[in-house]
C-alpha cells in the first residue's frame, strides 16, 4: 500500500493580499486582536501590501463585510476579528452562532478563506488572556491561519 500524498503549505506573506474586518464592540479586546494580527503580518518576510482593515459595529455585522471582501477578488484571505462574551441572556448564542455561520458561508460561497478570529468566551478574563499581546494572541494566530490557507488554496 502506498503512502498518501501529503500537501502542506508554508504560511508566506510574499505576494499575498489579506483583509481584516474587525468589530468595534468589545473594542478593548478586539483592538488587541487587531494589533496581534498586524504584528504577525509585519513580521513576515516579503510583505509588500498594506493590510486593509474595515471596522464594523459588532460581531453580528462581520459576515456581510467578510463576504463582500472575499467576493471582491482582491484578497487571498479575509480575517474576521471580534469578541462575544456570554452574559445572562441568550443574546450570546444568537450572535456567536450566526456570526460563525455567516463567516463559514462567506468562505464557502466565494472559495476564499475567511478566518474565524472571533473570541467566544464565558468571561472578560478569558477574553483578555486570548487577546494578550504576548504568545497566544488569537489575532496573530488568525493571521498565520489566513496565510497558510491562502497558500493551500493556491496549491489546489
Amino acid at each position: 500500500m502506498s503512502s498518501p500524498e501529503i500537501s502542506e503549505s508554508e504560511a508566506s506573506a510574499r505576494g499575498r493580499t489579506v483583509a481584516i474586518v474587525a468589530a468595534r464592540f468589545n473594542d478593548l479586546i478586539v483592538s488587541s486582536l487587531l494589533k496581534g494580527a498586524q504584528a504577525a503580518w509585519s513580521a513576515r518576510e516579503g510583505v509588500s501590501e498594506e493590510l486593509l482593515v474595515v471596522r464594523v459595529p459588532g460581531a453580528y455585522e462581520l459576515p456581510v463585510v467578510a463576504r463582500q471582501l472575499a467576493g471582491s477578488g482582491r484578497y487571498d484571505a479575509v480575517i474576521a476579528l471580534g469578541c462575544v462574551i456570554r452574559g445572562d441572556t441568550p443574546h450570546f448564542d444568537y450572535v456567536a452562532g450566526e456570526c460563525a455561520r455567516g463567516l463559514q458561508l462567506a468562505a464557502l460561497e466565494t472559495g476564499v478563506p475567511v478566518i474565524f478570529g472571533v473570541l467566544t468566551v464565558e468571561t472578560l478574563e478569558q477574553a483578555l488572556e486570548r487577546a494578550a499581546l504576548s504568545a497566544g494572541n488569537k489575532g496573530g494566530e488568525s493571521m498565520e491561519a489566513a496565510l497558510e490557507m491562502a497558500a493551500v488554496m493556491e496549491r489546489l
